[in-house]
């Protein structure tokens, strides 16, 4: 899918999240993504740093743009595990990008790495994503769901 087929279909089927102007997908080649996030006072926490629960929100999201970009629209993908590395403390006033890219693309599940950055990485995050069984029957066949 391309980074404007992404966009639309993402702001049908997940409009909570994508329905606002902030979250701009600035590529997807179905390995790699790059979404951009602009800067919101309410990304912050007191103490005037990003908080943690929007950097991971846009690093969840970035997960979902790469792998539907490799996979094809479907809104069943849910995230099984994420964990993030806190690098350093995002500073207000700028918008965060968030670089994804799948490092392998299996049968049952999708593992994914994310560097979120404003000017310099700021976290790393990993995730595991199940794929959908529907999304398997498309892909491979007609495959048992006791496997």
């Amino acid at each position: 899918m391309t980074a404007a087929e992404l966009d639309a279909f993402l702001r049908t089927e997940l409009p909570q999240m994508f329905n606002y102007d902030d979250l701009t997908i600035e590529h997807a080649d179905g390995q790699t993504c790059q979404i951009r996030q602009r800067f919101r006072k309410s990304m912050l926490r007191p103490g005037g740093t990003i908080s943690g629960p929007t950097l991971m929100a846009l690093a969840d999201c970035a997960m979902c743009v790469v792998l539907l970009s490799a996979i094809g629209p479907v809104g069943l993908a849910v995230t099984t595990n994420l964990s993030i590395n806190f690098l350093r403390k995002g500073q207000p006033g700028q918008d965060v990008l968030a670089a994804a890219r799948l490092l392998k693309l299996g049968k049952r599940l999708a593992v994914g790495e994310v560097n979120l950055r404003e000017r310099r990485r700021i976290r790393s995050l990993t995730r595991y994503q199940p794929i959908p069984f529907q999304i398997l029957r498309v892909f491979y066949g007609n495959i048992s769901p006791y496997l």
